[in-house]
Protein backbone atom coordinates (compact mmCIF):
# COMPACT_ATOMS: atom_id res chain seq x y z
CA UNK A 1 0.00 0.00 0.00
CA UNK A 2 1.37 2.99 -0.99
CA UNK A 3 0.54 6.85 1.00
CA UNK A 4 -0.30 9.16 -0.88
CA UNK A 5 1.92 12.56 -0.92
CA UNK A 6 4.20 11.27 0.84
CA UNK A 7 7.90 11.90 -0.94
CA UNK A 8 10.73 9.39 -0.88
CA UNK A 9 14.17 9.88 0.00
CA UNK A 10 13.51 13.26 2.39
CA UNK A 11 16.54 14.24 3.83
CA UNK A 12 16.56 14.85 7.21
CA UNK A 13 19.27 17.06 7.17
CA UNK A 14 16.76 19.65 5.40
CA UNK A 15 14.17 19.79 8.22
CA UNK A 16 15.05 22.43 10.88
CA UNK A 17 14.86 21.60 14.77
CA UNK A 18 12.17 24.01 16.14
CA UNK A 19 12.84 26.28 18.90
CA UNK A 20 11.00 26.60 22.10
CA UNK A 21 10.22 30.53 22.59
CA UNK A 22 9.52 32.37 26.03
CA UNK A 23 11.14 29.70 28.16
CA UNK A 24 14.90 29.77 30.04
CA UNK A 25 15.45 26.93 32.55
CA UNK A 26 17.32 29.66 34.84
CA UNK A 27 13.59 31.63 35.50
CA UNK A 28 12.08 28.35 35.80
CA UNK A 29 14.19 27.30 38.24
CA UNK A 30 14.31 30.31 40.28
CA UNK A 31 10.90 30.28 39.80
CA UNK A 32 10.21 27.39 41.54
CA UNK A 33 12.88 28.20 44.24
CA UNK A 34 11.03 31.16 45.35
CA UNK A 35 7.37 29.12 45.50
CA UNK A 36 9.41 26.22 47.63
CA UNK A 37 10.51 29.61 49.76
CA UNK A 38 7.60 31.43 49.93
CA UNK A 39 5.71 27.99 50.94
CA UNK A 40 8.66 27.64 53.71
CA UNK A 41 7.86 31.13 54.86
CA UNK A 42 4.03 30.75 55.12
CA UNK A 43 4.53 27.34 57.23
CA UNK A 44 6.50 29.00 59.56
CA UNK A 45 4.53 32.34 60.17
CA UNK A 46 1.33 29.58 60.67
CA UNK A 47 3.40 27.72 63.06
CA UNK A 48 4.09 30.93 65.11
CA UNK A 49 0.82 31.91 65.43
CA UNK A 50 -0.24 28.03 66.47
CA UNK A 51 2.51 29.09 69.25
CA UNK A 52 0.99 32.13 70.32
CA UNK A 53 -2.77 30.44 69.93
CA UNK A 54 -1.66 27.64 72.03
CA UNK A 55 -0.07 29.98 74.93
CA UNK A 56 -3.02 32.21 74.78
CA UNK A 57 -5.80 28.94 74.86
CA UNK A 58 -3.78 27.67 77.79
CA UNK A 59 -3.60 31.28 79.46
CA UNK A 60 -7.46 31.99 79.34
CA UNK A 61 -7.74 28.44 80.16
CA UNK A 62 -5.63 28.59 83.51
CA UNK A 63 -6.98 32.18 83.99
CA UNK A 64 -10.83 30.71 83.87
CA UNK A 65 -10.05 27.55 86.29
CA UNK A 66 -8.85 30.47 88.87
CA UNK A 67 -12.19 32.24 88.25
CA UNK A 68 -14.24 29.36 89.32
CA UNK A 69 -11.50 28.91 92.66
CA UNK A 70 -12.22 32.18 93.59
CA UNK A 71 -16.06 31.63 93.23
CA UNK A 72 -15.72 28.40 95.51
CA UNK A 73 -13.70 30.37 97.94
CA UNK A 74 -16.29 33.57 98.29
CA UNK A 75 -19.29 30.72 98.52
CA UNK A 76 -17.32 28.48 101.30
CA UNK A 77 -16.76 32.14 103.53
CA UNK A 78 -20.41 33.10 102.58
CA UNK A 79 -21.36 30.07 103.73
CA UNK A 80 -19.25 29.75 107.18
CA UNK A 81 -20.68 33.01 107.80
CA UNK A 82 -24.34 32.18 107.72
CA UNK A 83 -24.11 28.53 108.66
CA UNK A 84 -25.59 27.91 111.99
CA UNK A 85 -24.21 25.02 113.08
CA UNK A 86 -20.65 23.62 111.76
CA UNK A 87 -21.18 19.89 112.93
CA UNK A 88 -24.44 20.05 110.72
CA UNK A 89 -23.35 16.97 108.33
CA UNK A 90 -24.80 18.20 105.24
CA UNK A 91 -23.13 21.59 105.40
CA UNK A 92 -19.88 19.62 105.78
CA UNK A 93 -20.56 16.90 103.10
CA UNK A 94 -21.14 20.26 100.41
CA UNK A 95 -17.81 21.99 102.19
CA UNK A 96 -15.96 19.01 101.45
CA UNK A 97 -17.72 18.53 97.78
CA UNK A 98 -16.61 22.17 96.51
CA UNK A 99 -12.83 21.98 98.09
CA UNK A 100 -12.53 18.45 96.16
CA UNK A 101 -13.86 20.86 92.87
CA UNK A 102 -10.90 23.03 93.68
CA UNK A 103 -8.28 20.11 93.58
CA UNK A 104 -9.75 18.77 90.51
CA UNK A 105 -9.66 22.48 89.26
CA UNK A 106 -6.02 22.81 89.83
CA UNK A 107 -5.32 19.50 88.69
CA UNK A 108 -6.65 20.42 85.35
CA UNK A 109 -4.67 23.18 85.51
CA UNK A 110 -1.65 21.47 86.00
CA UNK A 111 -2.43 19.06 83.52
CA UNK A 112 -3.19 21.94 80.61
CA UNK A 113 0.37 23.63 81.56
CA UNK A 114 2.05 20.69 81.17
CA UNK A 115 0.21 19.98 77.77
CA UNK A 116 0.80 23.24 76.65
CA UNK A 117 3.96 22.82 77.60
CA UNK A 118 4.81 19.37 74.86
CA UNK A 119 2.35 21.44 72.62
CA UNK A 120 4.72 24.33 72.04
CA UNK A 121 7.59 22.00 72.05
CA UNK A 122 6.41 19.91 69.51
CA UNK A 123 5.30 22.87 67.70
CA UNK A 124 9.05 24.50 67.97
CA UNK A 125 10.63 21.56 66.93
CA UNK A 126 8.88 21.64 63.64
CA UNK A 127 8.97 25.45 63.37
CA UNK A 128 13.13 24.82 63.85
CA UNK A 129 13.26 21.91 61.10
CA UNK A 130 11.36 24.26 58.73
CA UNK A 131 13.86 27.53 59.28
CA UNK A 132 16.31 24.85 58.57
CA UNK A 133 15.05 23.89 55.21
CA UNK A 134 14.47 27.53 54.54
CA UNK A 135 17.97 28.44 55.17
CA UNK A 136 18.92 25.89 53.20
CA UNK A 137 16.85 27.00 50.27
CA UNK A 138 17.55 30.38 50.66
CA UNK A 139 21.38 29.63 50.28
CA UNK A 140 21.29 27.17 47.43
CA UNK A 141 18.77 30.19 45.78
CA UNK A 142 21.68 32.38 46.59
CA UNK A 143 24.45 30.32 44.51
CA UNK A 144 22.23 29.36 41.57
CA UNK A 145 21.66 33.31 40.98
CA UNK A 146 25.18 33.72 41.47
CA UNK A 147 26.23 31.09 38.65
CA UNK A 148 23.23 32.50 36.67
CA UNK A 149 24.78 35.70 36.66
CA UNK A 150 28.11 34.48 35.96
CA UNK A 151 27.24 32.77 33.05
CA UNK A 152 25.07 36.02 31.72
Amino acid sequence: MEIPNLQRGISLENMKIPEISNFSNSNSIISIGKDKIESLKNSIKEIQNLVEERQELSENFIFEGDKIKLEIDNLLMDNENTARDFRDKDYMTEKNALRNKKVEISELQLNEKINCWKDIAQLKQELRQYEKDLTEKEARMKEINELMSEGN
